[in-house]
């Protein structure tokens, strides 16, 4: 299976990137992470996504903050899928992060899902592995067959509460 990189701006976006490696974990995905910036270290970030095809890698996550170039500079040194995560990072809220992920210029494309949304971003990636990988899928379509029956449930205990109205 291919591995999923999640490349950080910053090692303080890893209390909220944790969640993604996690994620990534527990269904058997391989991940590696790692601190490149944007701004900082360019060339190593151009390095790292210009080889990651034949470095074994099948999508790239990228999360940053304020400017949040991050994803853009990843995705401009790669074709592989990049994912941004805008981070909350600034006193806007992290709304700055979100226009410079999502706001990516014709031929250069980065998925861009919610502010701190690192579990989504694995979703994502894995989603996007699985279209080759069908032990993946299998493991997808029952966390969503779970979520499914959880709201299920949610909603047969709110019935027997209006019942009991």
């Amino acid at each position: 299976m291919k591995k999923v990189a999640v490349i950080m701006g910053s090692d303080s976006d890893f209390p909220v990137m944790k969640n993604a490696v996690q994620a990534l974990k527990e269904k058997g995905v391989p991940v590696e992470a790692h601190v490149f910036s944007a701004h900082r270290t360019p060339k190593q970030a151009g390095e790292f996504a210009a080889s990651a095809r034949e470095n074994g890698f099948g999508v790239i996550i990228a999360a940053a903050g304020k400017a949040a170039h991050l994803a853009g500079v990843l995705a401009g040194h790669t074709t592989l899928p990049v994912i941004g995560v805008p981070m909350k990072a600034s006193v806007l809220d992290g709304m700055d992060a979100l226009l410079a992920t999502v706001q990516m210029p014709k031929g250069v494309p980065v998925a861009t899902v919610a502010i701190d949304g690192a579990d989504n971003a694995a979703l994502l990636a894995m989603q996007i592995l699985a279209v080759s990988e069908p032990e993946l899928a299998n493991r997808l379509e029952e966390e969503k067959r779970r979520m499914a029956q959880q709201v299920l449930e949610k909603d047969e205990k709110l019935q027997a509460q209006i019942l009991a109205l």
